[in-house]
């Protein structure tokens, strides 16, 4: 396995969020990720981004955004399907962690949403907690908002 660091301008991470798209198109409803979600999730305003390769393929990514001083929000962390449970969402949120407290934040915030059930069990495991929806999110009854602190 390996992990380079990279940015939203990434064409295996481009490649890694339409699959995320397809898979959340699924989970949640086409018409409701495109017209609520798509505006919050632009690949160009993430500026730090992890991509994880299996024998050359790419397989998982995740990255986080400035949200304000002190804050970064955790965006399109995902796993092919055909490798889960191997321990790779961990992984990726761990490199999350580390590099956004190298850069000097305190706490990390991340959207998701109830129907995700994989998703939550993973942030759970890692210590995150629910918190009041922020931001864009405030009134997505469909959302679930949660925060690690990482000092």
């Amino acid at each position: 396995m390996k992990t380079i660091l990279t940015d939203g301008s990434d064409k295996d991470f481009a490649f890694l969020c339409h699959l995320l798209d397809n898979h959340l198109n699924e989970a949640v409803g086409k018409d409701k990720q495109r017209t609520q979600y798509d505006q919050y999730n632009k690949k160009e305003e993430i500026h730090t981004v992890f991509v994880v390769y299996i024998d050359d393929i790419p397989v998982a990514c995740g990255g986080f955004k400035h949200y304000d001083t002190g804050t970064s929000e955790v965006k399109r962390v995902f796993v092919r399907k055909e490798y889960r449970h191997r321990g790779i969402a961990t992984h990726v949120m761990k490199m999350i962690e580390k590099e956004a407290k190298n850069k000097g934040y305190a706490r990390l915030i991340l959207e998701t949403g109830n129907m995700l059930a994989e998703a939550m069990a993973l942030y759970y495991s890692l210590d995150y907690h629910i918190i009041e929806n922020y931001g864009q999110y405030k009134q997505m009854k469909e959302s679930v908002c949660m925060q690690k602190i990482i000092t």
